[in-house]
């Protein structure tokens, strides 16, 4: 049943802080379109490891330092907002999951047949 709570309290999590970036004033932080992609709270409340992935943003080192430095400012309003006895430290760290996955869709659409004759057969589908 824990668990079920930790799931919760990391989704209202990742969903505040998607709010609240917008909010943050640090130029490395602002000028870049940010996406909260996964958020892990220890079972305790103490720390919160929140996943970050950058759109169009060659400097990451740059980016993260921008998110340590509004670390404070964005867990004293996360204590606002969320109501919760500890409000979680935050740690950023950074995640190239949907680049990943661009990269992979880019590589597959990229693939072509090794037999141009044998290209338009359609195999029939198994019942």
């Amino acid at each position: 049943m824990a668990s079920n709570r930790i799931g919760r309290i990391n989704g209202e999590i990742q969903q505040e802080l998607s709010a609240l970036l917008r909010t943050v004033k640090d130029p490395r932080v602002s000028d870049a379109m940010i996406t909260i992609t996964h958020v892990d709270t220890t079972s305790d409340l103490r720390y919160a490891r929140v996943y970050i992935s950058a759109l169009d943003r060659t400097d990451k080192k740059d980016l993260m330092r921008g998110l340590k430095s509004a670390a404070g400012y964005l867990r004293r309003e996360l204590g606002g907002r969320l109501g919760l006895r500890y409000t979680p430290e935050l740690q950023f760290f950074a995640d190239d999951s949907i680049a990943h996955g661009a990269h992979i869709l880019e590589m597959l659409n990229n693939v072509k047949p090794a037999n141009p004759a044998n290209a338009d057969i359609v195999l029939p589908e198994d019942k």
